[in-house]
């Protein structure tokens, strides 16, 4: 048994369409993709080779999402090179589902293992590609636009991304929330209770606060 440390591979344009300066941000959505390890430190697809040498069955434990499903075939992609070869129509590759890591769900993802879905796997590889070509093709295009046009503005580098972009306006729309912010009259009920015996017990509602007369 191992694991991974996320995507074993990633995504990336060829080394000739790096210089923002000779090509043009709109080759980028037709520019040559390749597939390369995602962290050349660790090595993962020589490591993986290594620990699935001569090995007869594989089982992929890997998160039960679209990804997880995407770095199951990349696992494969390493692997099933160097497994032993089976004879016949006899499954040699299988795929554990499970939605807890309790003793439970891990035995019953066991004894229900089922086949990759590939289908959900290009899926990732058709995201990634999306993810790649608008990103860097935007992130270059406004880079170079903005640049010199405002004096206060770092514009050594301005991103753009299909899941940032949106996150940035959730960010400046709460921003302008707190900046354009007007305080509001409320009142707060504090009944009190006496009891029998003398005692005065506070009570809290639960409700807190009211910012409308209606409720007085």
């Amino acid at each position: 048994m191992t694991s991974v440390c996320g995507h074993v591979m990633t995504l990336d344009f060829h080394h000739k369409f790096n210089n923002w300066d000779a090509v043009n941000p709109q080759e980028l959505f037709t520019a040559t993709t390749l597939k390369k390890e995602a962290n050349e430190k660790l090595q993962m697809p020589k490591f993986l080779q290594h620990e699935g040498k001569g090995v007869d069955y594989i089982v992929l434990w890997l998160d039960c999402d679209k990804e997880g499903e995407n770095i199951c075939f990349e696992v494969l992609d390493c692997i099933m090179p160097v497994m032993n070869k089976r004879s016949g129509n006899i499954k040699t590759v299988f795929r554990a589902k499970f939605s807890a890591i309790t003793e439970t769900d891990i035995c019953g993802a066991m004894h229900r293992l089922i086949e990759p879905n590939e289908n959900e796997a290009r899926s990732v590889d058709a995201r990634q590609e999306l993810d790649l070509r608008i990103g860097c093709a935007f992130t270059r295009f406004q880079t170079k636009y903005f640049q010199g046009k405002y004096g206060d503005l770092d514009s050594a580098l301005i991103s753009y991304g299909p899941c940032q972009t949106p996150t940035l306006g959730f960010c400046v729309e709460r921003h302008d929330q707190i900046q354009s912010f007007k305080p509001e009259t409320f009142w707060v009920i504090k009944p009190q209770v006496l009891h029998s015996g003398g005692q005065t017990m506070h009570l809290e509602w639960d409700r807190v606060d009211c910012l409308t007369k209606r409720w007085l």
